[in-house]
């Protein structure tokens, strides 16, 4: 995958450029990053990326025309047509879906912007895709636009081992489950014996019914989206029940029957 980014600052792309896994990645060959100043396509002497919003207003908002000019430049260095994308809070909220789409394509172009904001015409006629990380403000569309390249490219074949993106948050559709290391006791708090205990197939239904019960309190509009298996199904019983009983233990209320 070719990726180019259109920044301010170039410095701070640059900087997450040398990290090792980064650094990594491009040296195999499973992607490259291409950064360009946007202050490189202005023509005049302060090299000036913004202007003050017509019909008044606070801040200032960044101007079409290095935008545009970037966008073309790179579409007639590099080819095929990347795909352009916007980061901007006003845009589509990014998923784990998203990131697998995208790491589908050849190429992408990323357009960070500052200030109060970017040109209409950038959003309506430039752009293929806008993107935004949630319902905040940032200073800027770089730790955005890293944010998106970062989970795109560990989904790329030759950079992270394939195990570890398969049972991930998101990727079956709910939170990932628990995890623990060495030491098996520390300050009283154990590790779950199940785990220490070599049952594989046991392991496996402890992990997968953690990650329900992680899920379900942490984020139930996940579980509303997805259709579980019966074995999905039953195990959300238990935990239901389990949940129940503990409420009932907690305020000292008898069981119903």
């Amino acid at each position: 995958m070719d990726i180019d980014v259109v920044t301010v600052l170039p410095e701070f792309i640059e900087a997450w450029r040398q990290i090792k896994l980064i650094q990594r990645g491009i040296e195999r060959g499973v992607f490259t990053v291409r950064i360009h100043s946007l202050r490189h396509y202005t023509h005049d002497l302060h090299r000036t990326v913004d202007d003050y919003p017509y019909g008044g207003g606070a801040g200032m908002v960044m101007k079409p025309e290095p935008f545009f000019e970037a966008v073309e430049d790179l579409q007639k260095q590099f080819h095929p047509k990347g795909k352009v994308i916007l980061l901007t809070p006003r845009g589509t909220p990014f998923t784990q879906s998203i990131a697998s789409q995208l790491a589908e394509e050849p190429r992408l172009i990323f357009l960070c912007g500052r200030y109060e904001g970017v040109d209409e015409r950038v959003h309506r006629y430039l752009t293929d895709e806008e993107i935004s990380l949630g319902d905040f403000i940032l200073m800027g569309g770089e730790i955005p636009a890293l944010a998106v390249i970062e989970s795109i490219i560990r989904l790329l074949p030759g950079l992270i081992e394939k195990d570890s993106i398969v049972e991930e948050s998101f990727t079956a559709g709910y939170l990932e489950y628990p995890h623990f290391t060495r030491p098996q006791e520390y300050r009283g708090m154990k590790v779950p014996e199940i785990l220490v205990s070599g049952n594989h197939e046991k392991v496996r239904l402890w992990r997968m019914k953690e990650a329900l019960r992680l899920t379900h309190k942490k984020r139930p509009d996940l579980l509303m989206r997805r259709t579980l298996s019966p074995e999905e199904k039953k195990m959300m019983q238990e935990i239901m029940e389990e949940e129940e009983s503990h409420e009932r233990k907690t305020t000292g209320q008898l069981p119903t029957r």
